[in-house]
């Protein structure tokens, strides 16, 4: 059992689950994300790469957080450390800490942050700061803060909770930007989309579920304001559509590092996805609130 799962109240994805996901290794996921390693929806422009794309998101979230030479910023589910990187090579943070479940993550993580970064694997549901944080931000981990199974209820307070620890770790005035997929407003769905739907959770977000728009205010609601929001669905499908592209396109070695059903199943996985966002059964959140 993990340290987030031995937290009382905590209701979010086992480590064990985000393990099976993020673990496949480094050098499957190199394949077909950018080189930026960067594992979440772009913000594109006109004739954009897709590295250019993840890189503009990046400050996108940075400036929304108000984290440009800020002292202290945390990052939680940093991934393979894009925006850690970023926060101290470009935008002159003087300290960042990255949290993420995931070993093999974690590791290129702290290689790329260098001495400025503090990666630890940690939930955020353990995490305690020794001092408040300037900015905090967090791009695709919401979506693993509540189980699949759970009602809507129980899916709030799972929420709220991580509302609250933010609201605890940073300083008064500060800023959490936060992207995360959610429930698009199309609920009208064909048995075809049921059965992507279903396959994504099983097989792909194991104990994962997406919030509804809905859901995130209220549960920020006497920890935060929310100073901006946009749903950039298109963007998403976008940057499956891309991110399947290179995978077919280095689909041999890609079968020789992680085998052929782990390749079937992640082709499956991002062709129905890019649908599933062109036809907003799908919305991708980007959100700014202010501490309160």
């Amino acid at each position: 059992m993990s340290t987030a799962e031995a937290t009382p109240g905590y209701a979010g994805a086992s480590a064990a689950a985000i393990g099976r996901h993020y673990d496949l290794g480094n050098d499957f996921y190199r394949l077909w994300l950018d080189p930026t390693m960067t594992y979440s929806c772009a913000l594109w422009e006109e004739g954009d790469t897709l590295e250019q794309a993840q890189v503009r998101k990046l400050d996108h979230l940075v400036e929304g957080a108000r984290a440009g030479g800020a002292r202290r910023v945390l990052d939680v589910g940093c991934g393979w450390g894009s925006l850690l990187e970023r926060l101290v090579g470009v935008h002159g943070v003087e300290r960042a800490v990255g949290l993420t479940l995931s070993e093999e993550q974690a590791k290129t993580a702290a290689a790329r942050g260098g001495s400025r970064c503090d990666v630890r694997v940690e939930s955020w549901a353990d995490h305690e700061a020794d001092e408040p944080y300037d900015a905090i931000i967090s791009i695709g981990a919401f979506e693993h803060f509540a189980r699949y199974g759970l009602d809507r209820d129980e899916r709030v307070e799972a929420y709220r909770r991580f509302f609250r620890s933010c609201h605890e770790q940073l300083a008064p005035g500060g800023r959490l930007a936060l992207q995360t997929n959610a429930k698009g407003s199309n609920v009208r769905l064909d048995r075809q989309t049921v059965r992507d739907l279903r396959f994504i959770i099983e097989t792909i977000f194991t104990e994962s579920e997406l919030p509804w728009l809905s859901e995130i205010t209220a549960a920020a609601e006497r920890s935060f304001e929310v100073v901006s929001v946009r749903n950039d669905a298109e963007h998403y499908a976008l940057t499956c559509r891309e991110w399947l592209g290179r995978l077919v396109a280095n689909r041999e070695a890609a079968v020789e590092l992680v085998g052929e059903q782990a390749v079937a199943d992640y082709e499956r996985y991002l062709s129905a996805t890019v649908g599933h966002f062109e036809r907003r059964h799908l919305a991708l959140l980007r959100l700014v609130l202010e501490r309160v």
